[in-house]
């Protein structure tokens, strides 16, 4: 493949996975969530490269899962405390992140490790870093890891849909039903802080938050069916992708931060133009007979 291709190829993969794991973050309103994992994976990313001295290996990705983890059960900790889930997100994503700045700005010394790249990312180096596949030959780390965490998204979603569409709209219909709901929550933010990992060395917080929200937001805007919007938000990530990338090369800027503004011009698009509840239709349609309706995906 050209590196052209793989580039693409990456980014589509994160378009795809955060969409499709961004659609439940959504219809949990847990949007803030993606937010703060994203960035409180670097003080994971830090102290493992304080613990083994090198910026490769299995061990960053170790480090940043178990911050993504962590930041998970604490913000479910202090909520169960009686603390608003904003309020906990919050508390618990600024503090993660600034000891991870903390440590950076004082023990990381001159290594290529700093919060711009962090933020950022650098795609455009993803085709360099490549391993030894048998069957497939030289394949980029982050491509790999990227398509092993589709699968991943794709089997836990698709074993346990009926239980995350319970647990969704009708957390206490699913306990009833015997349904271990705190359980499949825990294990869902697991699989955004596996994702978002995954992810986050090759294009950055900024991107993994807007590929996790936005395409899902989107989607939102042109479906009610569960199933549909999964697919519309996938979609809108690897267009994003693919746009974000050509208008890089157009303008000469940064990949990820172009990709990052696709996934709002995408958005803009289907808040104005959305059939159903899109800004134009709400204007055009008649107001008349409309109270009382609610708008949840099937």
């Amino acid at each position: 493949m050209t590196y052209t291709a793989w580039i693409l190829l990456t980014a589509s993969l994160v378009g795809v996975s955060c969409g499709i794991v961004g659609v439940f973050l959504i219809l949990r309103k847990m949007a803030m969530m993606a937010d703060a994992i994203s960035h409180t994976v670097l003080l994971g990313i830090v102290v493992a490269y304080l613990v083994t001295n090198s910026l490769s290996g299995i061990h960053m990705v170790i480090g940043a899962a178990v911050a993504g983890i962590l930041t998970t059960y604490f913000v479910q900790w202090f909520h169960a405390k009686g603390v608003d889930q904003g309020a906990s997100i919050g508390v618990v994503f600024t503090t993660l992140f600034a000891i991870g700045v903390i440590l950076i700005a004082t023990k990381v010394g001159n290594a290529h490790l700093d919060v711009q790249h962090a933020l950022m990312g650098e795609i455009s180096f993803v085709p360099w870093n490549t391993v030894s596949v048998p069957l497939l030959g030289d394949i980029p780390l982050a491509t790999l890891m990227l398509i092993i965490v589709f699968v991943i998204v794709l089997l836990v979603i698709g074993l346990f849909y009926k239980e995350w569409k319970l647990t969704t709209f009708d957390p206490a219909l699913a306990a009833s039903l015997g349904i271990p709901v705190l359980g499949m929550h825990y294990l869902f933010m697991t699989l955004v802080s596996v994702t978002t990992v995954a992810s986050f060395d090759a294009v950055g917080a900024i991107m993994v938050v807007a590929m996790l929200i936005t395409p899902a937001a989107s989607a939102y805007l042109w479906t009610d069916r569960l199933l549909v919007m999964l697919g519309l938000s996938a979609t809108f990530g690897v267009i994003s992708a693919v746009l974000g990338y050509y208008f890089a090369l157009w303008i000469d800027t940064s990949i990820s931060g172009s990709m990052a503004f696709a996934t709002g011009i995408i958005f803009l698009i289907s808040f104005i133009c959305s059939p159903k509840h899109g800004a134009l239709s709400n204007l055009i349609r008649p107001k008349a007979g409309t109270e009382g309706q609610v708008h949840r995906p099937s």
